[in-house]
């Protein structure tokens, strides 16, 4: 008789994302919520800051990221906290699948997340600050799937932390935004480029900061989140 063999990395991970995207797609209330207030606070950025033109090209930057940043933590603390429900993390724990396949799947899982808030932020910039999209969007695109790709892997290692605290949401948000200052900086200040008129050949830097950072995010991840979760 063969013995079962566990799930590989791969099947483990595409097994948590579809069962988070499953979820999600029942219930709609990650992409619902966060996309709700994400917008709320790009509004609220258009009425206050806009003066023009040239103040548009300065503060549309901003007014994207800054409500990914935000509409993150909500997705990230709503992903772990279905998983506190009903001991599904513990379920999960002593499931004979991997460690990092349990993290790469919960990271893909947040990835989509943003990046579907994204897709609301993005058209309701180029609306309230009468941005071009066509113009700008090859080169804010792979910006944004570089930032949201650490967002994304940074999130879900530190949420994992948080998952047992009482104030997961705060702590989270505390310990959260000062390890993403490195992907907002060079996120906000590479889409400034673009809305300026720069090409992607001089966006390099940019580019290999976030990369880097994701390396990191990724690798470090895989490499620390079953250590957390046991502890």
């Amino acid at each position: 008789m063969q013995t079962p063999r566990a799930p590989s990395l791969l099947q483990t991970t595409l097994a948590i994302l579809w069962k988070d995207l499953t979820i999600e797609l029942r219930t709609r209330e990650i992409v619902t919520t966060a996309g709700f207030f994400a917008a709320l606070v790009t509004i609220m950025a258009s009425v206050a800051f806009y003066a023009g033109e040239d103040t548009a090209k300065r503060i549309g930057p901003g007014a994207i990221w800054l409500p990914i940043a935000f509409a993150s933590v909500l997705a990230l603390g709503r992903s772990w906290q279905r998983e506190r429900d009903e001991s599904a993390l513990t379920a999960l724990l002593v499931a004979p699948i991997s460690r990092a396949g349990l993290f790469l799947g919960k990271a893909a899982g947040i990835f989509v997340f943003v990046l579907a808030v994204e897709c609301i932020v993005v058209p309701l910039v180029g609306l309230m600050f009468h941005v071009e999209l066509p113009e700008v969007l090859p080169g804010i695109v792979p910006l944004l799937l570089l930032g949201t790709l650490g967002i994304a892997a940074t999130g879900t290692l530190f949420g994992a932390m948080t998952v047992r605290t009482r104030a997961r949401d705060l702590v989270l948000a505390t310990v959260l935004f000062p390890l993403l200052s490195p992907t907002l900086v060079a996120g906000i200040s590479g889409t400034r480029e673009v809305f300026q008129g720069y090409e992607n050949a001089d966006l390099r830097s940019y580019f290999v900061l976030l990369g880097i950072f994701d390396a990191v995010a990724v690798l470090g991840g895989v490499a620390m989140f079953g250590a957390l979760l046991d502890d």
